[in-house]
């Protein structure tokens, strides 16, 4: 059903199946259900040269071919993908990873953080994500947030639990623009609590919701927004960081 709107962000279409539809174009193979899509493409490239992953599918955009792995954790096959950046391209290739067979997914990427006290490296759990992007509201009705799933939260927590990892769970604030993450916007946002902002947890779990599948992330601490000046952290270095949380996301993910 079609429901119109004078703004056409707010317009909203629950038709199942869009003129272009993925399973229409990607053929179903035996893959892993489990799927960590991964924001650190140096990690992924040591799995590789290390012989820890191997490429099943290519999925193909005007950027190129981007490949999905697979890999043997512990007697377990589950999936590798890297999607980029941005709202649109996290839907198009959860769409996609969907259609090749994947049906439980959890993201790990870094965030900027809207707090000072919280120190580089430090894990986020988001529980939902303000949609402030745009390719939410072409799969979910118009509303202020997306929830993320609640068995996947647990998942994840039960991961970091074991661990003793320290964490801090709440909401982030999710963007298409970077460059409009304004002084008053970020205390407006910290404001109504969001912890961290970042540009693909409300899509993804948006389509993850509409196509009925499980949908979790775990954020790291990077560069910090809270100040008059943005500071970078040099947050991009932190490898030791962005391995473990791999390596976190995977567990989780097989818990789910």
């Amino acid at each position: 059903m079609l429901i119109k709107n004078q703004i056409p962000i707010l317009e909203y279409d629950n038709t199942y199946e869009g003129i272009i539809h993925a399973p229409n174009l990607i053929k179903k193979i035996n893959i892993s259900e489990y799927c960590v899509i991964v924001f650190f493409q140096e990690i992924l490239k040591e799995f590789l040269d290390e012989d820890k992953i191997y490429i099943v599918a290519n999925l193909k955009s005007e950027a190129g071919i981007h490949p999905v792995y697979e890999m043997d954790y512990k007697g377990r096959k589950i999936c590798l993908f890297h999607p980029i950046l941005g709202g649109p391209l996290a839907a198009g290739f959860l769409e996609e990873l969907n259609a090749l067979g994947c049906t439980k997914f959890i993201a790990c990427g870094g965030a900027g953080v809207l707090d000072p006290k919280l120190a580089l490296g430090h894990l986020i759990v988001p529980s939902k994500a303000l949609r402030a992007e745009g390719t939410s509201y072409h799969y979910l009705p118009a509303s202020r947030y997306v929830d993320i799933s609640p068995h996947a939260l647990d998942c994840i927590e039960s991961a970091l639990k074991n661990r003793n990892i320290p964490y801090l769970k709440g909401i982030t604030w999710t963007t298409d623009a970077f460059f409009r993450e304004t002084k008053d916007m970020v205390q407006y946002r910290k404001e109504e609590g969001c912890i961290t902002v970042e540009m693909e947890c409300a899509s993804f779990a948006a389509v993850a919701q509409f196509r009925k599948v499980l949908f979790g992330q775990i954020l790291y601490a990077g560069d910090d927004l809270s100040k008059e000046l943005w500071d970078s952290r040099k947050w991009q270095s932190r490898k030791d960081v962005r391995k473990e949380l791999v390596d976190i996301s995977i567990e989780a993910c097989l818990k789910l």
